[in-house]
């Protein structure tokens, strides 16, 4: 009886191998039509489109797959965490460091923070805490430092993070240690979120702006999605939102122009002014015959920047409108075509009366180094990231 059930449970066992293997290749088959029928179509239109759809959605399963380890940070942008022992409250140093971060926006009329700064007491660091898109440690202890140093890694309890830590032997040290690398601390957390912001870009801007602009300067920009209003001219695109929130108008803009490059004198603060003035009276009118925008000086401060590799002329500052109540901050990069030997402009402007302008336009601004010139088209691996800061150690 035992060898019969032995005998009948190995015919089975073998009838179920031979079902399994004939589904395998039967799936196997499948799936070798499918990829042929893949390269067979990839040379048409619609396949391509598919392509990159399924591109996307893969792209999002990796985000969803990686999210299941690493959870997302919380706070909103441009929020900052500052976590201290409770000595370091005493001595005087995390008010330094919270004096640094919560500096004036440069290029703005009205006094905003550079950033939205909370601290807390070391023991307080919770596991909620540690979720926050942006922290600073700071670390004074003498027994363990002999020398102030700043260090930062990304991604440490959540995605997308910044954890910036300062240690220095003495709260003495760390003060002015802080003071002469605070544009290194600022900026590190600024262009981490700029470029937080062209990430979302990439996968949600507007089409017919960047149509737009490949067709007249041959370049490639991603632009937020409700700039929706569009004018273009030659050597010239503005695209625009313009909305009503509680009866409060307010606008935001993005402008693309050129102009022949000439030498390095191209790039004073001067002929930007010159330049700028002219192109915006030609082509930004104000509400009546006569009036248009122009640059309010003096309040203009330009810099010599790194984008992607190569140099950037970056201005900030207000405009307003010729005899009119009306104006606001803006923010302009300027970059050389060497291809065609032109500098290409790309600026945003905003109108936000009575409301703070830091938010709305540093997203707008983020937009502005998405910018592509002709000669960066054919790079298999573009990125847009803005060039990091780059963080020395004291010696």
């Amino acid at each position: 009886m035992k060898k019969y059930i032995l005998t009948v449970c190995t015919v089975l066992l073998a009838l179920l191998c031979t079902v399994a293997c004939g589904d395998g290749n039967q799936s196997s088959d499948k799936s070798a039509g499918s990829e042929t029928g893949k390269e067979a179509s990839a040379v048409t239109k619609t396949a391509s489109k598919a392509k990159a759809k399924k591109a996307k959605k893969s792209r999002k399963s990796r985000k969803s797959r990686k999210s299941v380890f690493i959870p997302s940070s919380a706070g909103a942008p441009y929020e900052v965490l500052i976590v201290a022992g409770e000595d370091s409250f005493h001595s005087g140093a995390v008010d330094t460091l919270y004096n640094i971060m919560t500096d004036d926006v440069p290029g703005i009329a009205q006094s905003e923070p550079l950033f939205k700064v909370s601290r807390i007491n070391q023991s307080n660091f919770s596991k909620t805490l540690r979720l926050t898109r942006n922290v600073i440690i700071v670390k004074i202890d003498p027994s363990t430092y002999s020398k102030c140093k700043i260090k930062f890694s990304r991604d440490v309890y959540a995605s997308p993070q910044i954890v910036m830590t300062i240690q220095a032997p003495s709260a003495f040290k760390f003060i002015n240690f802080v003071k002469d690398n605070s544009e290194v601390i600022t900026e590190l957390f600024n262009r981490s979120e700029l470029n937080r912001q062209c990430e979302i870009l990439k996968e949600d801007h507007q089409p017919v702006v960047e149509e737009q602009v490949q067709n007249i300067f041959g370049c490639d920009i991603y632009v937020p999605a409700e700039l929706t209003k569009i004018k273009k001219a030659r050597n010239f695109v503005w695209a625009r939102c313009e909305k009503f929130v509680k009866r409060v108008e307010q606008h935001t803009n993005i402008v693309i122009y050129s102009y022949p490059y000439t030498d390095v004198n191209t790039f004073t603060k001067e002929y930007f002014v010159h330049k700028r003035d002219s192109v915006m009276k030609l082509h930004i009118p104000g509400p009546s015959e006569g009036k248009y925008m122009m640059t309010t000086m003096p309040f203009v401060i330009s810099s010599d920047e790194v984008v992607h590799g190569k140099y950037a002329q970056v201005v900030r500052g207000l405009w307003n409108v010729k005899d009119y109540d009306m104006g606001g901050p803006f923010v302009s990069v300027s970059r050389v075509d060497e291809k065609n030997q032109r500098v290409v402009v790309a600026e945003a402007f905003i109108y936000y009366p009575n409301k703070e302008k830091r938010d709305p336009l540093r997203r707008l601004e983020a937009a502005l180094y998405t910018l592509r010139l002709p000669d960066e088209l054919d790079l298999e691996k573009f990125s847009f990231d803005l060039d990091e800061i780059v963080i020395t150690p004291e010696d």
